[in-house]
């Protein structure tokens, strides 16, 4: 169904769970845009601090035209995007999460960025960290071959390494642009991720359909980083170790599947350095007792993994029709995207 009546360009889609204060932030920002002609839609997850009241609220005065979907109870970012996604037939849909705050020139930007090229999909923002905006949350994405994923630069001081505009591997679901066309030929999220790493899973899936990514530095967003479940929530750290297994099931090449095991190792071993220096992923997890309720969690998002493995690999065999890109093609750009095991044991989710 059609949430909107006519058709439009451009929808910016909020997915919002109990974050009243940082939507209204993240609403403001977007009554800012110098972009002509977009709207606005906020998929509230089942939230009971007052975030669909501030909503229809700030919808009388709004800029733009700002729709409401509300759902009983929390879906998951994959379903929510999903609905607001398909219930508009705008020729590009962006977006923002609830804890960003985009620059006025933000949308615009992105517009430019995926209209350069029929094949361009996708569009990825330059993210800052909201509580210092000197420093990098991430500028696209890079891949361990693991299945990891790591924000290119996340943690560095900008100077300027990411001011150009050129081609990354997919961009990151806070901040992000895609093509109708790419989401109508791939399909939307894997609703199955619930969340995190499900913008890889859909960015990677639509590279192995000949689609393309493009980064540009005019794109700026602060991001509140962990808003959602905590920087130190054991089960944000279970969803990432779960969906990064499924990730690499569902759409890594053989090639690369079948080191899966020694590349975690590798990785394992890393972070089991830096953890001693109370560096990257592990110190938001102070002390024994902090490092133990860490382990606990990657165990249980591997246990987790199991049973989903043999639905992930029908998955992965329905997908094979839609891939334009050979298992030699998609392994090369995975590698020439590899973030280096220093980088990634140094630096955080």
């Amino acid at each position: 169904m059609n949430l909107f009546s006519k058709k439009i360009g451009v929808v910016v889609v909020v997915v919002n769970w109990n974050r009243k204060e940082l939507l209204r932030a993240c609403l403001a920002s977007l009554a800012r845009q110098t972009h002509g002609s977009f709207e606005v839609v906020v998929v509230d997850n089942g939230s009971t601090d007052g975030s669909s009241a501030l909503i229809e609220e700030t919808a009388k005065n709004y800029p733009v035209p700002l729709n409401l979907i509300e759902n009983p109870i929390n879906r998951g970012f994959c379903a929510a995007n999903n609905q607001a996604m398909f219930s508009t037939d705008a020729d590009l849909v962006a977006l923002l999460n609830n804890d960003a705050e985009a620059e006025p020139g933000w949308l615009a930007a992105l517009e430019g960025a995926i209209r350069e090229r029929d094949d361009i999909g996708m569009a990825a923002s330059k993210v800052l960290v909201w509580e210092d905006p000197t420093r990098i949350d991430k500028c696209g994405h890079l891949i361990f071959p693991d299945g990891q994923n790591r924000g290119r630069g996340s943690g560095q001081i900008d100077h300027g390494q990411f001011d150009r505009t050129e081609e990354v591997l997919w961009p990151d679901g806070c901040a992000a642009m895609y093509r109708r066309a790419m989401l109508e030929d791939v399909g939307g999220f894997d609703e199955d991720f619930f969340a995190y790493a499900d913008d890889a899973e859909l960015g990677l899936r639509a590279r192995w359909a000949g689609w393309r990514c493009l980064y540009t530095p005019d794109a700026v967003v602060r991001h509140h980083r962990g808003a959602t479940l905590g920087l130190g929530s054991a089960r944000r750290l279970t969803l990432i170790e779960r969906n990064r297994i499924l990730l690499a099931v569902k759409l890594f090449p053989w090639s690369l599947l079948w080191a899966n095991g020694a590349f975690l190792l590798a990785r394992i071993g890393a972070g089991m350095w830096a953890a001693v220096r109370n560096r990257g992923e592990m110190r938001h997890y102070p002390g024994m007792g902090g490092k133990l309720t860490a382990g606990l969690a990657l165990l249980r998002g591997m246990a987790e993994a199991l049973p989903r493995i043999p639905a992930t690999l029908r998955k992965r065999r329905s997908l094979r029709e839609k891939r334009r890109l050979t298992g030699r093609q998609i392994r090369k750009l995975l590698l020439a995207n590899r973030i280096g095991l220093r980088e990634l044991s140094e630096s955080a989710n």
